[in-house]
């Protein structure tokens, strides 16, 4: 997704594509679909899927980072959106937190990594990723995989303090990338 209605993808011969949209609306539906096309031409979805829809601005979100967000969640059935079981869009209250703290759903955390205040991004979460065999009683039935829209309104990244030996302590300025990708801020427990 590009800014002004654009969206440019590569095929699988690496042939890159542009696509120019009569409005904002249609870029990101057309980019949902893409999305929901991914999750459907997978074999085995056991990773989050997801699709930038607006890229917003700023630094990008890691864990430790505060984020108020709003969000609406369906249930995936039938190979695209079922009904809604959750949203806060058009109550008074954005829900607040903190990445890598194990309040939310593993999926959360994984997909909203690296989104910035303003974005809007799409999620594609397999059971294993949410609520698992368990669901939650008369709103996510067991197994389920779920699909959400959020929004990032508000952004606290982590204060860079500095350790005892005067080196910054922030996770930003590591010299060395994780050796296990996408495990920023993620626990054993």
């Amino acid at each position: 997704v590009q800014p002004n209605n654009y969206s440019t993808f590569y095929d699988d011969q690496r042939q890159n594509w542009s696509i120019m949209f009569e409005s904002e609306k249609a870029a990101m539906d057309f980019s949902k679909q893409v999305c929901i096309a991914k999750c459907n031409s997978s074999p085995v979805l056991d990773s989050v899927l997801y699709q930038d829809l607006v890229l917003g601005e700023g630094q990008g979100v890691e864990g430790g980072d505060s984020l108020e967000v709003a969000y609406t969640g369906w249930l995936f059935q039938n190979n695209g959106l079922g009904q809604v079981f959750d949203s806060n869009v058009n109550k008074d209250k954005l829900l607040r937190l903190k990445l890598g703290s194990g309040k939310v759903i593993k999926g959360w955390e994984e997909g909203m990594m690296g989104m910035k205040k303003g974005g809007r991004r799409y999620l594609i979460i397999p059971p294993a990723w949410a609520y698992g065999a368990q669901g939650v009683a008369g709103r996510v039935p067991p197994d389920s995989t779920l699909v959400f829209e959020v929004e990032v309104r508000r952004v606290k990244l982590v204060k860079e303090g500095s350790g005892s030996d005067g080196h910054s302590v922030s996770s930003r300025d590591s010299p060395a990338p994780s050796p296990v990708p996408n495990s920023d801020g993620i626990s054993a427990d």
